[in-house]
């Protein structure tokens, strides 16, 4: 405990957190050439397949200069813009009105909770369906990946909101709008805006899933065909490019949020 606490204030430096993060990420990259280039058998797991850094590096390049890669990247991204948006809007619209009104609870809440625990891979045969086109069933299965985590962190971030607050904001003779903007948004900010993080990690996963079956274009297509014709260290590649997007995108919704609750920050500085 008594290390713990001493090592605080040490990583209060933003020199010294990034020296931890560099030196992780190194051991991370270390632990995967030696598990690869000795082709490790541990009987319940083996690397003998396992593309090394080295050739995961050349494909690397090689996709850099390849047209591939841009409309990949921009048929994913798009789907996600799409799913994305209207999951976000929806998610806090329902989500601020399950949390205040108990009508829409009693009538919104329990068909939600059962549709909630679905897998994306169980919705892509009935997206199929339903939709004209993959293209939408694909926006379709990124919507649900990203809806629910928005949907609860929207209801437990105004549920969290000090009742004491909204009893004085009603007793200076504020209206409900007024209560709904001033009081109970700016409490649930927190909440919603870890929802809307999760959900970008989400919905990556599942568009990902979505490409893999039934998409043309896209990363998770790029990934799933690059295995069919057994090229292992692109597949590699698919999977780190997922992972820095869905990455980075969760870390602009977080960068994001901030911007918009600027009094949260004030708040923890203080």
């Amino acid at each position: 405990m008594a290390t713990l606490v001493s090592s605080a204030p040490l990583l209060r430096h933003r020199g010294t957190r990034a020296g931890v993060q560099w030196a992780s990420l190194a051991l991370t990259l270390l632990l995967w050439h030696l598990a690869t280039a000795h082709r490790w058998n541990l009987g319940f797991v083996t690397f003998e397949n396992v593309p090394t850094p080295a050739e995961t590096l050349a494909a690397i390049v090689e996709l850099a200069h390849s047209p591939k890669l841009f409309s990949d990247l921009l048929s994913s991204v798009r789907r996600i813009a799409a799913g994305y948006g209207v999951a976000a809007a929806s998610g806090i619209v329902l989500g601020l009105a399950i949390g205040r009104s108990q009508f829409a609870r009693l009538s919104l809440l329990t068909p939600l909770e059962v549709l909630r625990p679905i897998p994306a891979v169980a919705w892509i045969p009935l997206a199929i369906l339903m939709f004209p086109s993959s293209e939408m069933s694909m926006i379709f299965i990124t919507f649900t990946g990203a809806f629910f985590p928005i949907l609860l962190g929207t209801i437990h971030g105004v549920e969290g909101v000090e009742p004491r607050l909204v009893s004085s904001a009603k007793s200076l003779g504020a209206s409900r709008f007024v209560i709904l903007r001033e009081v109970v948004l700016p409490g649930a900010a927190p909440a919603i805006v870890t929802g809307l993080a999760i959900g970008m990690g989400t919905s990556w996963f599942c568009l990902v899933t979505a490409e893999m079956i039934s998409g043309q274009f896209g990363i998770g297509y790029y990934t799933w065909q690059s295995y069919t014709v057994q090229q292992y260290p692109q597949v590699v590649v698919g999977m780190l490019l997922i992972g820095l997007l869905g990455m980075g995108s969760s870390a602009l919704v977080r960068i994001a949020g901030r911007r918009l609750t600027p009094w949260l920050a004030s708040g923890s500085r203080r």
